[in-house]
């Protein structure tokens, strides 16, 4: 029994790091490109086309969130902030739909793991998701309830001095604040986005020329790494998970859960059983990938696999943020037009599928127990061009090759100016990104005054006197 148990658990953990070997690169090669949009496209502009909701609007909420991030949570936030600054709820709706299914990273890893047609299913059902979400809420929303919901939203942000991060959405605190110099105090969730805030604003020309500067690719390494915090935990655990349920979960479950057959009931069944399961999952959006190739295996419907791929944003968690963002009301409005645009669009994309005969057969094909998935192939050689280009962009980020600010925070390292928060220690003077950093240095200066403040144009330090 016990050598059977320590079997099934390494098998998962083959096939989990084999399905995470087999996407790296696509999962690289996307938040990449990600970074580069993340970078050089300004949010304040996307809020400011957003406020009707014509459709017009709702294809550029469309065209902007399939620009953006591939993160549920990070998708969410900055929805909240596009909502708060005036944009339509069917557009900031719309933006959080695509964000999070239809784009490019998304896009590589279901095509590796599933296939052609659940990757032409994600990206046309993506549209009909936003479709059928914009008639469902211009039928029923309550704009009573969200408009008292955006005047709390900017009274908060009154009162609290300005509170909201500019660049991601999310609540900013008094430890990482700047003074602008128009005088405006803005606070910041994180070091991160406060660091990225000062790469954009010190971007200057256009979006190729930073290319060829170091500067530049500062820029886009910073926003890569803040990409990749968002989301490792979601694909390490969505990617060990679907191994654990592919190996452990029995036949009798699937069937148990699923009904079988053909007909438009079981499709029906399957759609909304698949959005039901991905609620509970707690998987956001890269991990539920994964996981939907165990249900694919254990014989779940087309309609019922793609709905679970859709439903990355009323996770347990998501709607957890969604109801201290905006309350119980508009948290459980959100997931009854959500729930129901994703299981409909499930149920709809297996019936156009089925009708043009490209619905995929699972049989046809190895299970997931038996393939090989560590070979000298083409993933093996986009894996090693994949990881060079990750580690070229962690060089440039460490190093601070091109980053702006003359000056390096003793305590974390962030380049900073001389109009940040600063302390004396030894005749020398220390900048810091943020009054966390101060305070940590103030409490033992001892053990961060070895760093010169002051940065050379080469990345290196030297004395600043």
């Amino acid at each position: 029994m016990e050598a059977t148990l320590i079997d099934g658990i390494l098998e998962s953990l083959r096939i989990g790091v084999g399905f995470l070997w087999t996407a790296a690169w696509a999962i690289i090669m996307g938040l990449t490109i990600t970074s580069l949009v993340q970078v050089y496209v300004s949010k304040e502009r996307m809020a400011r086309v957003l406020g009707e909701s014509d459709l017009s609007s709702l294809t550029k909420a469309t065209a902007f969130g399939a620009a953006s991030s591939g993160c549920s949570f990070g998708a969410v936030a900055i929805g909240k902030g596009l909502f708060a600054k005036g944009a339509h709820v069917v557009n900031f709706l719309a933006f959080m739909f695509a964000s999070t299914n239809l784009i490019v990273e998304l896009g590589l890893m279901i095509l590796l793991l599933l296939g052609w047609e659940f990757l032409v299913a994600e990206l046309l059902g993506g549209l009909v998701l936003i479709a059928v979400m914009a008639v469902i809420v211009h039928l029923t929303l309550p704009e009573t309830l969200f408009d008292e919901v955006r005047a709390e939203l900017e009274r908060e942000d009154r009162e609290s001095g300005g509170m909201t991060d500019p660049t991601c959405g999310m609540e900013g605190s008094d430890e990482h604040m700047i003074v602008t110099d128009g005088g405006e105090t803005l606070r910041f969730c994180s070091e991160g986005c406060l660091e990225t805030y000062r790469q954009q604003t010190a971007s200057s020309g256009a979006w190729s020329d930073d290319l060829r500067s170091w500067g530049g690719w500062y820029r886009i390494a910073n926003q890569y790494r803040k990409e990749w915090s968002m989301i490792w935990t979601d694909v390490v655990a969505g990617f060990l998970i679907s191994g654990f349920v592919i190996v452990f979960v029995p036949q009798s479950v699937w069937n148990a859960l699923f009904l079988e057959g053909d007909g438009l009931l079981v499709t029906a069944e399957n759609a909304v059983v698949g959005v039901a399961i991905a609620v509970i999952s707690f998987v956001g959006s890269m991990g539920n990938v994964p996981f939907a190739v165990a249900l694919w295996g254990g014989g779940i419907s087309f309609a019922g696999v793609i709905a679970f791929v859709y439903a990355d944003l009323i996770t347990v968690p998501v709607l957890n943020v969604y109801r201290k963002y905006y309350g119980w009301a508009v948290m459980l409005y959100i997931l009854g037009v959500f729930f129901v645009t994703m299981a409909l669009t499930g149920f709809l994309m297996e019936l156009l599928f089925d009708a043009l005969g490209i619905v995929p057969n699972l049989a046809g094909g190895e299970t997931a127990t038996e393939q090989r998935y560590f070979e000298l192939n083409y993933t093996f050689a986009l894996n090693l061009v994949a990881f060079a280009l990750s580690g070229f962009l962690l060089f440039v980020y460490r190093r601070g090759l091109g980053a702006p600010g003359q000056y390096r925070d003793p305590v974390c390292g962030m380049r900073t100016d001389d109009d940040v928060p600063s302390a004396a220690h030894d005749g020398e003077t220390y900048y810091f990104c943020s009054i966390a950093c101060k305070r940590a240095f103030e409490d033992s200066p001892a053990d961060f005054a070895a760093h010169p403040p002051r940065v050379a144009d080469d990345g290196s330090s030297h004395d600043h006197h």
